[in-house]
This record gives C-alpha cells, sequence and structure tokens, in this order.
C-alpha cells in the first residue's frame, strides 16, 4: 500500500473511531462524582469510542470561563508544554514545561488511532525538557527567565532547603538553590532512580514530607491493564517513599494506576492523591478519583477497580489481592483526566473556595459528550470530602466541542493568594483571584 493510500486508510478510521460515538452516556460526570459513585456494567470494545477537539488555542485576548465572583488573568504564554507549577518562598513560580519522551513502541493499531486522535487536541505538543522561573515586575507583570534546562521529561519539583529536587521521567535529579536566582547553572546530581521503562505514563508527582525527610513520588503504570506484560510493571502504579539523607526508596502504597498529585491535607496531615483510572470499558468506567493514600494499602489496579470491583480482561486474576484493595475517598467523574491537586485552607477567592482541594482535569479522549477540560473546587469537612465538585474554571473547549483552546494541568497558590493554572495545550499559565478585592 503507497503512502497516500495508507493516509486515505488512516483518515478513514480516524473518521470512523470519531464518528461511532453515537451511544451517549447514562450520566454526567457529576452524577458520577461524590464518595459513592454509580458504576454501570463494563463494556467491551475492540477500538474504544474516541473524542478530542481540534487544538487550536486561545485567540488575541481570550480567556477560560470563570465562576461568578471570580478573575481571571494571563501571567505568561509563549510556554512549551507548561505542565507543573511550583512556587518558591521567595513568591517566584516554576514552571516545568515537558511532555512524554516518545519511548512507548506503537504495537497495536489502537495505539496508532489513539495517538493520531490525542495528537489532535494539541495535547501531543512537544515540551520544552525545562523549567521557567516567572518573577513580579514593578509594574505588576511577569518576567520569565530560563532557570533550568536540558530536563529528561520533567514534572514533579520540590524544594527543601537549599536544594531542589527534580522529577525527570527516569529519576530524581537534584540542584543546588540560592533564594533569588534567576538561573542554575550547575549540572544536575543523580539522587534516585526511578521506573522508567516504555513510560506508557510518565509523569512523575512529586511531593515533599513535612520535615523535609522525604519525598513521595507518584509513579503511573506502563499499560493500561497489563497489557505490555507485568515484568514492565516494576514498582510502578505506585506510591514510592524516598529518603532524603540516602536517596533509597521503597512502596509506600499500591495499587494506583496513575497517581499524577500529590498533597498534604492541612487539618490532617493525612497523604492524598488523585489519580487516572483505566479505560476500555465504557464511558461511565471507571471514575478518576482523589483519595487519601494509606501506607501499605493496595488500590486494586490492575485486578479490581473502584475497591473489589473485578476486571476480567485481567489474567491471569489474583483475587487475592482484590480482598485487600481499598475503594477511594472520592469520585470525580469517568475519564476527567485529573492531573492537579491543590488544597488550599484560605486563599484569595470568595469563601466557598476556601477548606478544600482544588483539581485540575485535563479532559477526556475517549467519551462523548466530552468530560473535564476544567479546574473543580471540592470542599472538605473534618479532613474529609463533602458534596460534589464545584466548576471554578471552565471554557477550555468551544460550546460544540469541536475546538481545544487549552487545558488545565499543575495548579498552585501564589503569596497573595492567587490559584496559578498551568495550561499544556495553550502554553500558558492564568491565575485566578476574586472579582473584588
Amino acid at each position: 500500500m503507497n503512502k497516500f493510500l495508507r493516509r486515505g486508510a488512516l483518515a478513514l478510521t480516524l473518521a470512523a473511531v470519531l464518528g461511532g460515538c453515537s451511544d451517549k452516556p447514562s450520566m454526567s460526570p457529576v452524577e458520577q462524582a461524590g464518595q459513592t459513585p454509580p458504576l454501570p456494567q463494563p463494556k467491551d470494545f475492540l477500538v474504544p469510542p474516541m473524542k478530542v477537539p481540534n487544538g487550536v488555542r486561545w485567540k488575541q485576548g481570550q480567556t477560560p470561563k470563570v465562576a461568578a465572583g471570580l478573575h481571571i488573568e494571563k501571567i505568561a504564554d509563549g510556554l512549551m508544554h507548561p505542565r507543573q507549577l511550583y512556587v518558591l518562598p521567595n513568591d517566584d513560580v516554576l514552571v516545568v514545561e515537558a511532555n512524554g519522551p516518545g519511548t512507548e513502541p506503537v504495537t497495536t493499531p489502537k495505539q496508532l488511532i489513539a495517538g493520531k486522535v490525542k495528537n489532535l487536541s494539541g495535547k501531543g505538543g512537544k515540551g520544552g525538557n525545562r523549567i521557567t522561573l516567572l518573577r513580579r515586575n514593578a509594574s505588576g507583570g511577569w518576567d520569565k527567565h530560563l532557570f533550568v534546562e536540558h530536563l529528561n521529561s520533567p514534572f514533579g519539583v520540590q524544594l527543601i532547603g537549599n536544594t531542589l529536587y527534580v522529577a525527570n521521567t527516569d529519576g530524581i535529579v537534584s540542584f543546588p538553590y540560592v533564594t533569588g536566582q534567576t538561573q542554575i547553572t550547575a549540572p544536575a546530581t543523580d539522587f534516585a532512580d526511578l521506573p522508567s521503562t516504555i513510560n506508557h505514563h510518565w509523569t512523575k508527582a512529586l511531593l515533599a514530607s513535612p520535615d523535609g525527610s522525604k519525598l513521595y513520588v507518584g509513579v503511573g503504570s506502563n499499560s493500561n491493564i497489563t497489557e505490555n506484560g507485568m515484568a514492565v510493571e516494576y514498582r510502578r502504579a505506585d506510591v514510592l517513599e524516598v529518603e532524603v539523607p540516602s536517596g533509597a526508596s521503597r512502596i509506600f502504597a499500591s495499587g494506583i494506576r496513575n497517581p499524577t498529585g500529590l498533597q498534604w491535607e492541612p487539618q490532617t496531615g493525612t497523604l492524598w492523591a488523585i489519580a487516572n483510572e483505566r479505560d476500555e470499558i465504557g464511558d461511565n468506567l471507571v471514575p478518576d478519583y482523589l483519595t487519601s493514600v494509606k501506607e501499605g494499602a493496595f488500590y486494586g489496579w490492575p485486578y479490581s477497580f473502584y475497591g473489589q470491583h473485578v476486571d476480567t480482561r485481567v489474567k491471569p486474576q489474583r483475587p487475592d489481592l482484590v480482598k485487600k484493595a481499598i475503594a477511594p475517598d472520592y469520585a470525580l467523574g469517568s475519564h476527567v483526566a485529573a492531573l492537579g491537586l491543590l488544597f488550599s485552607e484560605t486563599n484569595a477567592l470568595p469563601p466557598a473556595y476556601q477548606h478544600g482541594a482544588f483539581v485540575s482535569e485535563h479532559g477526556s479522549w475517549d467519551r462523548s459528550p466530552l468530560s473535564g477540560y476544567q479546574v473543580v473546587h471540592v470542599a472538605f469537612r473534618d479532613g474529609r470530602p463533602v458534596g460534589k465538585p464545584v466548576p471554578v474554571v471552565t471554557g477550555f473547549h468551544s460550546d460544540d466541542e469541536e475546538q481545544l483552546y487549552g487545558a488545565p494541568v499543575g495548579l498552585a497558590q501564589d503569596k497573595d493568594g492567587a490559584i496559578l493554572i498551568a495550561d499544556d495545550v495553550g502554553n500558558t499559565v492564568w491565575r485566578v483571584t476574586s472579582a473584588t478585592p
């Protein structure tokens, strides 16, 4: 088959896949959100339904929409796939610019089609493999400085004392840090290895313990449901605990398919995570979630989902592990792709947005209508989530779901209490405050 026929065949296949979403979901993501989400029966697909808007990015002067009483402004653009944000003690903002390393082999027609479909949205944009520093200037704007470069698909960042730790896709590296500096020129020092085979899920979330003695790392699985074999899942779908003095690590909790955000809940001091669950068994399975992370606990992947609901596709079955599986604390809705988590006791937003968690939802690729593509607030009471997620920032895609302007990822809070949002499709950083001082 010549290249023109191949392109034509691919185009027809993509059209068939994108158009094969006529069976609308029986429930919306918000109906499935909360402590006890309804879970329909799984469906089996040869190729799952896929839908993504076409990535067009923001027009001049265009911004996301915010809830009543809020204001949003752009503080940086022209970035290279900004994924994570980290606010330094002096209020400088680090922007991690990265995407996957492209080392995952394409071995099935489904992977080829899925990759093409997702890339239409702009989510496959080239990452900068660098960190940019944003600093407020005298006129109230923000200056950009190239802070660190030559990284390898970085994601998590943490400062402990005078050492900056960066989680590349294949390991944690460290740099000396001096308060106020706008560039680090010292070479990276290898600190700890991280699982890096195939890199189906390449992001490595990073969080320091309050006393700075440990680092916690979110490591995603190398597959949807172990279709690449269990050998490449070694120390994956886990939260790892790394000793800072030595770099030695152990599995802290397991069975979390893709823990993309880690945070300490401020009232209880408990570790919490957001997670992306498995695909290809329906528009309403499986809900992505927000959960406390208990030491030594097992959360089901790959053998079961949302507690002890068995995934019959996984071979061999492990009923012994399913019996141990813990259900997550709070569902966010299926396929919302939660990628950013921020706990905030007090901030520069109205009272309704205090004492809870902000979650960025990067958005679905295998669901119609779309889900996610927003930042939501989950209220907490006595250290536990309550109620339904409340949309805070929306409008990342057109009303007809055909165009994608941006997609939210990392979240942070600056010293004034504003909520910062990394937008990796729009290559932008947004800042959200109250509409009235």
